[in-house]
C-alpha cells in the first residue's frame, strides 16, 4: 500500500483534493491511501508514508522537508499549481506515484 500525504497550512484546502484523488485511484483500481494533514501536524506522520505532497501556498517548505526525508527517501514536491486550482485529482495522484517509483 502506497501512502501519500498532502500537506497545507491547515489541511483543509488539500481535503477536496484528497477526495478527487480517492475517486481517480478508485476509477483506476489503484491500492493507495491518501490523506491530507496540516504543515504542523505533518511531522506525526513521516514514519508512514510515501511521498509528500505540499500544497502551492506551502511551497517554502519543500527544502526543509526534502532535507529531513531525505534519510528516509521520501520523496517531496509542490503540487502543481494549476491541478491543485482546478482539484485535477488524477494528475496529482498520477504525479505522486510517479515519484514513488522513482
Amino acid at each position: 500500500m502506497k501512502d501519500i500525504m498532502l500537506v497545507c497550512s491547515a489541511g483543509m484546502s488539500t481535503s477536496l483534493l484528497v477526495v478527487k484523488m480517492n475517486e481517480a485511484a478508485k476509477a483506476q483500481n489503484i491500492d493507495v491511501n491518501i490523506f491530507a494533514v496540516s504543515e504542523m501536524d505533518a511531522s506525526n506522520h513521516y514514519d508512514k508514508i510515501s511521498v509528500l505532497l505540499l500544497g502551492p501556498q506551502v511551497r517554502y517548505l519543500k527544502a526543509k522537508l526534502t532535507k529531513t526525508l531525505a534519510p528516509k527517501s521520501i520523496p517531496v514536491e509542490v503540487i502543481n499549481s494549476m491541478h491543485y486550482g482546478t482539484l485535477n485529482g488524477e494528475a496529482v495522484l498520477k504525479a505522486a506515484l510517479d515519484l514513488i517509483k522513482e
